[in-house]
């Protein structure tokens, strides 16, 4: 069954100042993922905005905006929404859920998903990819990041989902999954995607969780 939205939405909300104090200049030590991020910017068709879906405090966003392109950002926190529209004011933030996105068919050019997928069931996956299928132009670039493996000292059940009380020095209640990239590869195939580079990586910050993690850059297709 996984742990309820409500239960995710509120320990986000809990732990929002610590997390943006942790992370919001993480991209500073990370370039690999500053990298990929100038890719998805690049391949924008049409000037289209490209969305940062599960935001957080923004830093993704405000990477991208610095990069030139039309940005907006998107989480289920609201706690997080105000951090993020109180650091970088020029980028629209919205509460909401990549379960159902609040955009048109084919309205974004593109989207960044980094470590939002995680807290999703298997169950919910593709949905949420065929949400990503719908908003996304022809065109349009997906970029996920994702956990594929635990710490040592981290333990999972069968599944490879851990559960968290604590974060941060906050109370919480979160699932973390720990996902297979060929199965998120296919996953995004059935949802109609082109998988076009799949990268897995160690940690390589010492400041980071010490996690195996795995990037996926998909677009959607033209017609025909």
């Amino acid at each position: 069954m996984g742990v309820p939205v409500e239960a995710t939405r509120a320990s986000y909300d809990r732990v929002a100042e610590a997390y943006a104090t942790r992370f919001f200049e993480e991209l500073r030590g990370k370039p690999l993922d500053r990298a990929l991020l100038g890719c998805l910017a690049e391949q924008v068709p049409d000037k289209l905005p490209v969305a940062d879906v599960g935001c957080g405090p923004g830093h993704i966003a405000r990477h991208l905006h610095e990069l030139g392109v039309r940005t907006l950002g998107v989480d289920l926190s609201p706690r997080m929404i105000e951090l993020a529209r109180e650091r970088t004011p020029e980028v629209p933030f919205q509460v909401g859920s990549m379960l159902a996105l609040d955009a048109d068919d084919g309205a974004w050019g593109g989207i960044a998903a980094f470590y939002s997928i995680i807290h999703l069931t298997p169950g919910e996956l593709p949905r949420a990819f065929a949400e990503f299928h719908r908003v996304l132009a022809p065109g349009g670039v997906l970029l996920l990041a994702f956990h594929t493996s635990p710490p040592p000292d981290l333990e999972t059940d069968d599944g490879g989902v851990t559960h968290l009380d604590e974060l941060l020095g906050e109370p919480v209640s979160l699932d973390f999954h720990f996902l297979d990239p060929a199965a998120i590869r296919s996953r995004l195939e059935d949802a109609g995607l082109v998988v076009e580079v799949s990268v897995d990586r160690l940690p390589t910050d010492p400041a980071e969780a010490r996690t195996r993690r795995a990037y996926v850059i998909a677009r959607k297709p033209f017609p025909g």
